[in-house]
């Protein structure tokens, strides 16, 4: 099977020819431009600085060299700008806290504190207050709450959110064109489209990191309690944002064509370690209907199959995910309690595809031993693969100090599974 054959059977549940492998094709299955530049070397792959796409987290663009070398079937299709609010181009060089020479988009600019943090700035103007923080010797970036007095709030949330959001313009939509054109006709592996602007409450996007002045609750915890004591201004927040990324849909599809073969429509987190952060009844009342909305859009209009990130312990929630109509979960967290890869596969394997689940880089990956990590990755592949419907990758982002040997060693029980 050719990539894109291979990753189409996954998704239709069937078994493929091989494990269908996701390096770098989505945001949240990515690595660090640290653990990125050792992991060239160790390939001896052509020497050259990481791109970094995505500053918060610090990713790094893994080129088609770097894929090619460990059979990724997955290439994705990412935003023009950042979530610091500029565009990725014009690319000058910066250095990483631990040395490792990068590259990152012109309106990138960063102040460094007293106590040695590094701040950054929304578009990259200095005369706005920081939205980002990384700690002295950090490898990441930390949103900086920016709230007014909620005291003096008047809570109306089309107009506290009016500018979270907005219509793709015309460029924007030029260079998804572009870029899926480019993609397709370059490479076979699959593409994947990585919009996560149907994500509601996503606590990451919350603190809007790409606006100079937010309005409205930017707190992660007064966002929380507000669900309970403001629960309409939450829905009206929702709503108005249902409104602009259904339009942002239709123009994405215009743009993009059937060359993708799925789309990540949220990335907000529903788990924590030891069990869901709200109950089965929250998400039905604030989250399914939306989700439901934006699936419905998605099956009725194109092809693609609809992704869902939610980092966690979430088997509570996985049949309401189900009949909102996500076809994929990501990240398979199986160190959270209760998501047991036999008991996920038996249950759920024919109604939804598992990607990532892999590895996990929480522990195993940049603190075991490569024997560790094949041992793990075999053992899961083997839960995971029979039947279809599993792409494997890390179970979220590669971290900075992970060694490449033990990068190496995922990659090859994968093949050798």
């Amino acid at each position: 099977m050719t990539p894109r054959e291979r990753i189409a059977a996954a998704l239709n549940h069937r078994q493929p020819d091989r494990v269908p492998v996701d390096f770098g094709g989505t945001t949240v299955t990515g690595i660090h431009a640290s653990a990125l530049n050792r992991l060239r070397a160790a390939l001896n792959l052509e020497p050259r600085p990481v791109r970094v796409y995505e500053p918060m987290q610090m990713l790094g663009i893994v080129e088609p060299d770097a894929a090619r070398a460990l059979g990724s079937d997955v290439a994705g299709v990412f935003a023009p700008g950042t979530l610091l609010g500029y565009k990725n181009e014009d690319w000058r060089p910066w250095t990483l806290p631990d040395g490792t020479e990068v590259l990152l988009g012109a309106g990138f600019r960063t102040t460094r504190a007293g106590d040695g943090a590094i701040l950054a700035y929304p578009k990259g103007n200095l005369k706005a207050p920081p939205s980002a923080r990384m700690p002295a010797g950090g490898l990441y970036f930390d949103n900086i709450v920016r709230q007014d007095n909620l005291q003096k709030q008047a809570f109306v949330a089309r107009l506290d959110y009016a500018d979270q959001y907005s219509v793709f313009s015309d460029e924007e939509c030029a260079y998804y064109d572009r870029t899926a054109e480019r993609l397709f006709r370059e490479s076979d592996q699959a593409l994947f489209g990585n919009f996560f602007l149907g994500g509601v409450g996503d606590i990451f996007h919350l603190p809007a990191a790409w606006l100079e002045h937010p309005r409205g609750i930017r707190d992660i915890e007064e966002w929380m309690i507000a669900h309970l004591e403001r629960p309409q201004y939450v829905r009206d927040f929702f709503d108005l944002q249902l409104e602009v990324q259904l339009k942002n849909l239709e123009l994405y599809r215009q743009a993009v064509g059937e060359r993708i073969a799925a789309i990540a429509i949220s990335g907000t987190d529903f788990g924590g370690q030891q069990g869901p952060l709200l109950s089965r009844e929250m998400y039905r009342e604030f989250y399914k209907p939306y989700h439901k909305r934006f699936n419905d859009w998605v099956h009725a209009h194109t092809g693609w199959k609809t992704f869902a990130h939610t980092c966690g312990s979430v088997i509570p929630l996985l049949e309401d995910f189900i009949e909102a109509g996500f076809d994929i979960l990501n990240p398979v967290q199986f160190s959270a309690a209760g998501m047991d890869l036999a008991v996920l596969k038996a249950k759920y394997g024919s109604r939804i595809v598992f990607w990532g689940g892999g590895v996990n880089p929480q522990k195993t990956l940049p603190f075991g031993t490569p024997e560790e990590v094949a041992r793990e990755t075999r053992e899961n592949v083997l839960l995971l693969a029979p039947g279809g419907g599993f792409v494997c990758g890390t179970v979220h982002n590669i971290q900075g100090p992970t060694p490449p040997e033990s990068i190496l060693a995922f990659f090859r029980a994968i093949n050798e599974t």
